[in-house]
């Protein structure tokens, strides 16, 4: 494994931690107060870290994917792109909710 893999994982995890940690206090702010909007909010922070996970695993896991681990890296992005993109927008009608 080089440097520049271990620093990705390092990160991806750090950012699941992170991620998880904002998901699950939104959630437990949903709970308590029965607010719709930081349902939506939970989901939204929800979503964006699973795209980073899944964006980052098919990237480390390219050489065992079918398209190979030259494609691997266009994948990853793509897949955190898209789901990125569908977080921050439930996210951003959470915030526009009333």
């Amino acid at each position: 494994m080089s440097h520049l893999t271990i620093a990705i994982a390092a990160t991806k995890t750090l950012t699941f931690v992170f991620g998880a940690t904002i998901t699950y206090l939104s959630w437990a702010a949903y709970r308590r107060t029965n607010a719709t909007e930081l349902r939506s909010l939970a989901l939204g922070f929800g979503v964006v870290t699973a795209g980073s996970m899944l964006g980052g695993s098919v990237d480390l896991v390219g050489d065992l994917l079918p398209f190979g681990s030259s494609q691997a890296l266009l994948y990853g992005v793509l897949i955190q792109s898209v789901l990125t993109m569908l977080g921050f927008g439930v996210i951003t009608y959470s915030l526009y909710r009333e």
